[in-house]
């Protein structure tokens, strides 16, 4: 096992931190005015606009894989206009990857970061809006530092969660060495070859880092939640 473990090729690991990172990244500012208009509105469009926030939840990743395959797709307007016009290969590559990441990690942004908006008491914004600051302001200086448990959780999780992504990354970018072949993947060609040491070495290491991710995020809530209570 151990003379396995020193031929093992950890490039997937790399390539699925960078991909988990980028998609981190872009996710908090998409899913930060997202969320904070969800937690505030009282619109009609509301319960819409969270269905369709959380639909990678309940989808079958095969499913919006196939969607955003297609839409990547050459043939598609929107692929072609990045291909021909920007120069950009949206499919079987990593900016497609990360792409694609961003459609299938939303909720785990959207979701924290709108219930910690929710928790907030009324008369802290009403405070913030009246000693001159704006939305913006409010969000970054009031809202995000009162609601640290929630913006840790989603911070975490949606790292995680890209980091084990497997369905949606095979489809829109397949198996290339160096660009798209993430650890999920790595780990299901192994299982393919019945070459089950490296697919242990690999799942070893997945549960691992999930494991200690997700211990990390629970001492810090708990840490949270004891000072409140001094």
């Amino acid at each position: 096992m151990f003379e396995k473990l020193m031929q093992i090729d950890f490039e997937p690991f790399l390539l699925s931190f960078k991909l988990a990172f980028f998609t981190t990244v872009i996710l908090f500012f998409i899913a930060l005015p997202l969320s904070w208009y969800l937690s505030q509105t009282k619109s009609k469009i509301k319960p819409y606009l969270e269905a369709i926030s959380s639909l990678p939840i309940v989808l079958p990743p095969s499913v919006l894989g196939f969607y955003i395959l297609w839409a990547f797709s050459p043939n598609s307007a929107l692929g072609s206009f990045f291909e021909e016009t920007l120069g950009v290969k949206l499919v079987f590559s990593f900016v497609g990857l990360v792409v694609a990441s961003c459609f299938y990690s939303l909720p785990f942004m959207v979701q924290p970061l709108q219930s910690g908006f929710e928790s907030l008491g009324k008369n802290i914004l009403e405070a913030s809006y009246l000693s001159g600051k704006n939305k913006i302001q409010t969000i970054f200086f009031v809202a995000l530092p009162n609601i640290k448990p929630s913006l840790l959780t989603a911070l975490i999780v949606t790292f995680a969660h890209t980091v084990g992504e497997f369905g949606v990354v095979l489809m829109v970018g397949g198996s290339i060495n160096s660009q798209t072949k993430v650890a999920s993947v790595a780990i299901y060609e192994m299982v393919e070859i019945m070459d089950y040491e490296s697919a242990h070495i690999y799942s070893i290491i997945m549960v691992l880092l999930s494991f200690f991710i997700l211990v990390c995020v629970y001492i810090f809530n708990q840490k949270e939640k004891t000072k409140r209570m001094i």
